[in-house]
């Protein structure tokens, strides 16, 4: 029997970038769609409780794929998807495609890669894909290539449980990429600032603004070098987010006295 593949974004389900995916998936396994009937992007790890949730049936653009649209988050999407609104059990969860990477600390904020940390939880292996462009007429074919490549090693190979993939591609042509890297998280500059207003009412409100952010792109091996310098950076993640290197120093501290 064909793997099963569950397909889920943060972009909402009519995004092209999921739709591409879908489609370039379909090829490697029975692809099922389970996704936010609207956007969720920069959602993090939202998981919805006491409030009831939808799942619609929904018609994708690709014969033979199996759609929902799903009233909660892309946490919620998985969530569902794994406790039974699906018959058929899962192989593989692949979150995307993201307009606009997911890099360094980006990870912290997605909903896209919120979703395969739901995944994992689950004990499912799990791939986030990003498209480093937020341009509304990127092209997603090439990306979603590479995600289905990657996606059928995946299955081969498998993913210790807790652990995913972070895939983020260059805004380039595959004919202009450099190759793939395997690599680690980079360091995120955020340039965020606070407008401040008062309404017409009288009370002051805030707005959390800024440019899109920068990142160190000079130290090599990771995410955010590799995807600056053409590559597709693929970077396994764990739920364990323990320092290891400050555990003795915080045991030192003597905090039971």
């Amino acid at each position: 029997m064909a793997p099963h593949i569950l397909v889920t974004n943060d972009d909402g389900i009519d995004s092209p970038g999921l739709h591409a995916l879908a489609l370039a998936l379909s090829e490697v396994g029975d692809v099922t769609v389970v996704a936010p009937d609207r956007n969720w992007s920069i959602s993090g790890h939202q998981k919805t409780l006491a409030r009831f949730l939808r799942a619609d049936p929904y018609e994708l653009p690709h014969a033979g794929v199996r759609a929902f649209a799903a009233s909660g988050s892309p946490a919620d999407c998985v969530a569902m998807a794994a406790m039974g609104l699906l018959e058929r059990s899962l192989d593989l969860v692949v979150s995307g495609i993201n307009k606009g990477p997911n890099l360094g600390q980006d990870i912290t904020y997605s909903g896209t890669v919120a979703a395969t940390f739901e995944a994992a939880i689950f004990g499912y292996p799990a791939v986030a894909v990003s498209l480093d462009s937020r341009d509304p007429t990127a092209s997603f074919q090439d990306a979603a290539q590479v995600a289905a490549r990657i996606a059928r090693r995946v299955l081969v190979e498998g993913l210790p449980r807790h652990s995913l993939l972070n895939i983020n591609v260059p805004s380039l042509p595959a004919t202009d990429w450099k190759g793939l890297q395997v690599t680690r998280l980079g360091r995120r500059d955020y340039l965020d600032t606070l407008a401040r207003g008062v309404d017409p009412s009288g009370r002051p409100y805030y707005w959390i603004t800024g440019e899109a952010p920068l990142g160190d792109i000079e130290t090599s091996g990771t995410d955010i070098w590799a995807v600056h310098h053409g590559y597709v950076s693929v970077t396994p993640i764990r739920l364990d987010m323990t320092d290891h290197h400050l555990l003795d120093q915080v045991r030192a501290w003597n905090l039971e006295s």
